[in-house]
């Protein structure tokens, strides 16, 4: 009797085991603290406490997230919302579940030597911008500006942009684009120093577009299977990030220990992380609607050629959020 009952907890543990929802989720970009909120949930066992075997599948300047998501290689995708809500508008059904990003780290990186004092000394410079999606945010902005992106003594030239700053500090580009919490610290590690640079953040242009949210297709939260398994994920990812906040230099230590490349440096993650806490501070996971329709009367002032032509329809729910915040 011992012995069976011994075998049917034993049973009860390995049914408990096997009951674990599979969770994948596709980042934008390489292992690197602009994710570690999930890394601390996989790492801290939140994931785990709430019944998900997740994977994260790393991005890289050949992997397109939405396509990811379209395909069926992931649950859930990680996008900023000018690329989601355009892919949306384009016809891919992508919807943000969740927003843990509050603020934008988007910001261009200037010559100060070049003139450059305001928006308005774009005219006749060269610019570097980030594409596949990234380059909406820039567009916009702009158009808002009255500003031509053909070039010429009016306009700006565009220079399509590689995930460095190599068209910075090798003069081919006035002005490119960095972030916050990446490419501006690797612009300083050259040598460069602050005084000889000019900054212009996307939050205070008025131009800000939220970044990083998690989104799903949508016929899938039409089964209340894959809506609880969302539901878990975001309360155990914003636990999270909550832990990342406030034990930055702990989570690029696990940031670190995920970095199949070996190519981050632990003071860069560092520091990564201490920006990333910014962005993140504020937010539950929850979308704040008036960001939202920043973001898209944002999208929406795109002149003639805008990044989006209507507004945005069934493009957020807050169906997973509520239930994971309570």
């Amino acid at each position: 009797m011992k012995k069976f009952l011994m075998g049917t907890a034993l049973a009860g543990l390995a049914s408990t085991a096997m009951a674990a929802d599979d969770v994948k989720l596709q980042l934008q970009w390489v292992t690197q603290a602009q994710f570690a909120g999930y890394y601390v949930a996989l790492e801290n066992g939140y994931y785990g406490d709430a019944d998900l075997d997740v994977t994260i599948l790393p991005g890289g300047p050949d992997i397109a997230p939405p396509q990811v998501l379209a395909g069926g290689g992931a649950d859930a995708m990680l996008n900023w919302m000018p690329s989601a809500l355009a892919a949306r508008e384009k016809g891919l059904p992508v919807v943000n579940i969740a927003q843990p990003f509050k603020s934008s780290g988007l910001m261009l990186t200037c010559w100060k030597d070049s003139g450059i004092t305001s928006p308005a000394d774009f005219k006749g410079k060269t610019i570097g911008v980030w594409f596949f999606g990234n380059e909406y945010p820039f567009l916009s902005w702009m158009s808002q500006e009255g500003i031509s992106t053909d070039g010429g003594a009016d306009g700006v030239t565009v220079l399509k942009q590689g995930f460095n700053v190599d068209p910075l500090l090798q003069r081919q580009a006035d002005c490119i684009s960095t972030m916050t919490y990446n490419e501006f610290g690797q612009v300083l590690d050259s040598g460069v120093s602050e005084d000889e640079l000019v900054t212009f953040k996307y939050e205070e242009q008025g131009v800000a577009t939220l970044e990083d949210g998690i989104y799903v297709l949508e016929d899938n939260l039409d089964d209340p299977a894959f809506v609880d398994k969302m539901t878990r994920f975001v309360a155990a990812s914003m636990k999270g990030w909550k832990w990342a906040e406030e034990n930055p230099a702990d989570a690029a230590g696990i940031v670190l220990e995920y970095d199949e490349t070996g190519a981050q440096t632990e003071a860069h993650q560092v520091r990564m992380m201490g920006e990333i806490a910014k962005l993140t501070a504020g937010s539950d996971g929850s979308l704040d609607v008036a960001d939202f329709q920043r973001t898209v009367d944002t999208l929406l002032a795109g002149g003639s050629d805008p990044v989006i032509t209507m507004q945005p329809e069934g493009a957020w729910t807050s169906v997973i959020t509520d239930a994971a915040l309570n």
